[in-house]
This record gives C-alpha cells, structure tokens and sequence, in this order.
C-alpha cells in the first residue's frame, strides 16, 4: 500500500502557453516540450494546442478544422459548407503515424469564407462572424459525427485522444510557425475522454484551455443558449469560451470587464472598494451577468487574435505560475514547465485568485 507523500496526486489536468508579443513566430517544439514536463498531469486521454499565426497566406479566410466519423457524414456536412460558404482550399490536416495514437477519426480543414452576397445582409443584421459562428453550431448540433473543432482566421487547433507530447508529434506541430501557443494535457474526471471533448475549445478566434471543474456549468450554459450557442461537446469547459465570445464580440465588453464578469469579486470585497464609481460598475456587473459569472475550481488560459490571458477562480484553488523574459510571457500549471523552455526569466510570479495575466500583441489595447 502507498504511503501519504509516496503517491503523487496532481490538481488535475496541465496548461501552457507562450506568447512573443512582437509577433515573432517559433515552431511548436518549445510548447511541447513544456508541456511534456508535466506529463504526470494527465492520464492520456486528451492532449491538444492552439497556436495563433499559423495561415498567413491564408489570413482572411475562416480555417475550419473538422473531425469526420465516417464518409456519411463529412459528405453532408461538405454540401452544408458549400451552400454557406465560399471554399479556397479543402485537405486533409497532415498526420504521423505515433502508435500511441489510434482509434483515429477523419481530420479535414477547409479555407472559406461566408458567401456575404446571399448568405450575410445588413438587413438581417448579421455580420461574417456572426454568420460563421451560427454555421458551425449548426453543424456540430445537425451533422450527427462532425465536429467543427477550430474556426478561426490565421489560427488553429490540433488536439485528440492521447498525451499532449503524442498529438503534438502526431498533427507535425514541429511544422508550423506561430507567435502564440497554447497546450492542454486532459485528466478527465467526470467526462469522456474523446477526440472533440479534448481542449483546447474554441469559436471563431477564441480558444480555452482549463484545469478545473466549472461547478456553475448548467447555469452558463442556460446563460449562453439564450444567446444561440449550443453545448455539444460534452464537457464544461466549452461553455467557457462560448461566454467570451458571446461578452466581447456580441455585447462589446472589453476584455478586462469580461474578466470580471466570469471571476467578479466577492460582494464583501466590493464593499470594501473605496471608490463609489468602481463599486457601482462591480454591483452591476454582478447584478447583469449573475448567470455568466464561473464557479469552481479553475485556472485558464484564453487565446484571441489580440493576444493571451490567463485567470485562476477567486481562491486560486488550480495552480497558476507566470513569467516574463524579453518579449515574451510565459504561463503554465507549474513553473519548472516554464524554466525548461526559458532561462533565467527576468520576472516570475503566482497569480492572486481572480488576478489576470493579460499579455496582448504590441499595440493592442487592453
């Protein structure tokens, strides 16, 4: 019998992420080597990255990475996207063979854009975004075996069943060349582990890796359907993204508001703000968005086209460590997975609970 201290019991689940905040791009070997450390973290059924600057010949145009069960559906699923959608370019997403790595579904990626002349009109107030983010929910709820899971421009995920270190040999990562990335290593507890329950989750721009548990999950996703998601996926962590997008995209919050939304301060500790202006916006932030506001045990990290943000619950009951060295930011579950891809960082440090590391692309605006 093990002895308390002789068996390790991690926190759940491993998050990383790396963003050069000129814009310079690095291959996928240093995310999955960070990654890699923390190996211990997950229990091989789900790994996944999102990296941002992978298409730039491709930039202006939706990359829909596709997860296919058999010829049936991708056939229904490519006459939906042909009615919808202008098509640039459609292939198969390039693989290895890793023999940890089977059961293997059919991976397709498609360049589109939305046929703005029939499909996309001022009348209907719907702009490309919109309509390609209704697009996709129709097809992940509608096409019984597809699963759009990334659908963003000049931006990608790559993730399955498997190790983190697996899948990122398995989807070539080494090939690609991006200036933020972002990877999960999966400890499921109360889902299935399966190719589209593996993180990252995204939509359109947006992409959410997480270690936790969203105890608030049936409330959000009540909160986020009324506004035309749908939660397919079968795990919580997908509401999560659905939330930001539906904040910062549809009700045009900044990002540090949509922050304080999804992790608002306690009441107490409102009361406590000496400003009467700051302690009105929190009231109302909690009185509008009481149904978007997550609870449980989490830390995440958020990638977007501006740049990285990572955010621990109110307690900081999931470990989040970051650093800083030149120009890049560095974030992961542990910090020796930082210091095995940076030297000698300049700064590093624990976040508070409910304390944003906000990293964004030189000359962004937070």
């Amino acid at each position: 019998m093990l002895r308390e201290g002789e068996l390790r019991i991690p926190s759940g689940c491993s998050i990383s992420g790396i963003i050069d905040k000129k814009g310079k791009k690095f291959n996928g070997e240093e995310i999955i080597k960070s990654i890699t450390l923390m190996h211990d973290r997950s229990n091989g059924l789900g790994g996944g990255f999102a990296a941002y600057g992978i298409y730039p010949n491709y930039k202006d145009f939706y990359a829909l990475h596709i997860f296919y069960e058999n010829l049936s559906v991708k056939t229904q699923t490519d006459d939906f996207i042909k009615k919808h959608f202008d098509i640039e370019k459609v292939e198969n997403i390039p693989t290895r063979s890793v023999p940890n790595i089977v059961n293997i579904p059919l991976i397709w990626r498609y360049f589109v854009r939305p046929r703005t002349q029939t499909c996309v009109s001022k009348e209907n107030f719907i702009d490309e975004a919109e309509f390609t983010s209704r697009c996709i929910i129709k097809i992940n709820t509608n096409c019984k075996g597809a699963y759009v899971f990334s659908s963003g421009k000049n931006m990608g995920t790559f993730k399955g069943v498997g190790y983190p270190e697996d899948i990122g040999k398995f989807f070539m990562l080494d090939t690609y060349e991006a200036h933020m990335w972002t990877a999960h290593g999966r400890f499921p507890t109360n889902t299935p582990g399966w190719w589209g329950g593996a993180h990252p989750f995204t939509i359109l721009n947006w992409s959410v890796v997480h270690n936790g548990e969203i105890s608030s999950y049936d409330t959000n996703r009540r909160f986020v359907e009324m506004y035309g998601y749908k939660c397919t996926l079968k795990t919580d962590t997908e509401v999560i993204t659905y939330l930001f997008d539906m904040l910062v995209r549809k009700h045009n919050l900044p990002i540090e508001k949509a922050i304080k939304v999804v992790s608002a301060p306690f009441w107490d500790d409102i009361e406590r703000e000496k400003s009467e202006e700051v302690k009105n916006e929190l009231r109302s932030i909690r009185a509008v968005y009481a149904n978007a506001l997550i609870n449980g045990p989490f830390s995440i990290i958020l990638g977007c086209e501006r740049g990285m943000i990572a955010l621990n619950d109110r307690i900081k009951l999931r470990p989040l460590v970051a650093a800083e060295k030149n120009n890049r930011t560095y974030v992961a579950s542990e910090e020796s997975a930082i210091r095995v891809i940076c030297n000698n960082p300049e700064k590093v440090w624990a976040p508070k609970g409910g304390e944003p590391v906000i990293a964004l692309l030189e000359g962004e605006q937070e």
